[in-house]
């Protein structure tokens, strides 16, 4: 089968390879997954560039978490009815050698969930990090619902989803913070009551407005670095600013305002998800998939041989939603 991959870090151009390797068999509680498309996620783009660390985990690594195709081979102790099973994928390479840039992925059977037919192919790519990430950052603790819901990037990867999951989960006003006229149209049409130009001077009056002065319940942070004193602003008494992202390692926030206003602070990374909230959000997700309720953002499709222009379109910010490979 044919693979990317890289055994060292650095620029995609520079240290991405194409290789043919041996199919891999699944063994006991494992499933074989042809696969048809692979997400391309920042945290990708961040492991290969060496931002976290520039020793590798293992000496070679096939990248990207995130994956969509057809179980074609099932071992020991797994239905064999799941055979042909039209699946998505989670966490392929997480603390993992084999991610899903590749045209087969082997796994354990529960990384690889039932996606149903209503759902694009390519959408399915887009479950395991983006959605499942939006998803319980609106789902986890007392939820959204009668919330005013503050989405953070609301037209990116993460915060496309998270405007609809808040929609969906009852919010009582959305609003998402956006950089340009483009984006603020991908917002509203996902369903945002409003989007704020996060760059305006009165972005803490506009963010006001659209929620009729009465705060913000739920911050749905992609940079908490970048973003803290405005959440701090716009925050009610007793809100909860949700944390999923910063675009730096450290960053500092004041007591006084935080424990004054009784603000309260979560932060989680979607690989880590315990095993009730991720069944809890797969189950949640699943039922809005069979519904065909989902917008589904996929800015790029690039062939597999092209992986590493895929990477520096995420690297570089240059498209406006998901970026996907196709397998051969």
């Amino acid at each position: 089968m044919q693979i990317a991959y890289y055994e060292q870090t650095g620029p995609a151009a520079q240290v991405l390879k194409l290789a043919d390797v041996a199919t891999p068999e699944p063994g006991p509680g494992e499933v074989r997954v042809r696969l048809r498309w692979s997400g391309v996620n920042p945290s990708d783009v961040k492991s290969r560039a060496g931002l976290r660390s520039t020793v590798l985990a293992f000496p070679r690594i096939v990248p990207h978490s995130d994956g969509m195709g057809h179980i074609d081979a099932v071992g020991a102790g797994v239905d064999a009815q799941r055979l042909g099973e039209r699946v998505w994928v989670w966490n392929a390479a997480w603390r993992r050698a084999h991610g899903t840039a590749a045209q087969q992925v082997v796994l354990p059977q529960a990384m690889a969930v039932r996606l149903p037919e209503a759902t694009p192919d390519e959408a399915g790519a887009c479950m395991g990090i983006p959605a499942l990430t939006a998803l319980h950052a609106t789902l986890c603790g007392s939820g959204v619902a009668g919330k005013n819901v503050l989405v953070a990037g609301g037209a990116g990867a993460v915060g496309h989803y998270a405007v609809q999951f808040a929609r969906l989960l009852g919010a009582r006003r959305v609003v998402a913070t956006v950089s340009s006229p483009e984006k603020a149209h991908v917002a509203l049409a996902a369903g945002a009551d409003a989007a704020v130009f996060y760059r305006s001077a009165d972005v803490v009056d506009q963010i006001s407005q659209a929620v009729q002065g009465q705060g913000i319940d739920r911050v749905v942070e992609v940079d908490i670095a970048a973003n803290a004193a405005l959440n701090l602003q716009v925050l009610k008494p007793g809100g909860e600013c949700v944390v999923y992202g910063s675009g730096a390692g450290k960053f500092e926030l004041p007591f006084f305002p935080l424990i004054s206003n009784n603000i309260n602070l979560r932060f989680f990374i979607v690989y880590n998800l315990s095993a009730v909230d991720r069944a809890r959000a797969e189950a949640t997700l699943s039922s809005w998939l069979e519904r065909g309720v989902l917008q589904h953002a996929i800015a790029a499709r690039v062939p597999l041989a092209d992986i590493a222009q895929a990477h520096e379109m995420v690297e570089q910010a240059r498209v406006v939603g998901n970026v996907v490979l196709s397998l051969p």
